[in-house]
């Protein structure tokens, strides 16, 4: 049975590439693509996918929360994380939300193949050039909430991202069903809670950490 394959990232051209590379193994196929989380959490129950190749940084509902999501809907399913990003933060969070492989965009090439496979057995797969600090190895599930991020509940997160996409309490009210009261006491509390007073120190705290869009 072919290993059945989600592609997730922003970029067109990415997929495609990743595609032709996967396209050419006999045991792989790519069930399907998506251009963001949200994308990619809404076609999971149709594709019901092995292995989800997931970029990091894309609007809507970035890669990190996507994975978390996916990984509390579907246990089963491994995530593969594709990315420009190399820094301990941006690893921690994507082992934290669940990723069992991490894989940077500059060299990941052929290796997509190989973290696919070792994935789909149970495995955790780290590319070249991503140094995993052997207490992350050794924790497990156990992983001590290293970042700022980590007080933050699922919700604050979500409008983290609408607001440093530059969306204002009105629109983000509309995308996701609350009150813009609700939306303006969530974006307050989540200053709070990252010691954040500002929207420019909020947006440089969000690149960072990989929350919008900057690849």
């Amino acid at each position: 049975m072919r290993i059945k394959i989600l592609l997730v990232d922003d970029h067109a051209v990415i997929r495609d590439g990743l595609r032709m590379i996967i396209g050419s193994e006999a045991d792989m196929v790519v069930a399907g693509e998506a251009s963001d989380g949200r994308d990619a959490l809404a076609c999971l129950e149709e594709l019901e996918p092995d292995v989800i190749v997931m970029d990091i940084a894309m609007p809507k509902l970035n890669g990190i929360e996507a994975t978390r999501l996916i990984r509390q809907r579907a246990p089963a399913i491994k995530v593969v994380i594709l990315s420009m990003h190399h820094t301990q933060e941006h690893l921690f969070q994507a082992l934290r939300a669940g990723a069992q492989g991490y894989l940077l965009k500059e060299s990941a090439g052929n290796e997509v193949v190989t973290a696919i496979r070792c994935v789909s057995t149970g495995k955790s797969y780290f590319g070249t050039g991503v140094e995993v600090p052997q207490e992350y190895l050794l924790a497990g599930d156990d992983l001590p909430p290293k970042s700022p991020l980590d007080t933050l509940s699922r919700r604050e997160r979500e409008i983290l991202q609408h607001v440093v996409e530059g969306k204002t309490s009105l629109e983000i009210s509309r995308l996701i069903g609350l009150s813009t009261k609700s939306v303006e006491t969530y974006r307050s509390r989540l200053m709070l809670k990252l010691r954040i007073n500002n929207i420019p120190t909020l947006v440089k705290f969000a690149l960072n950490h990989g929350i919008t869009t900057t690849d």
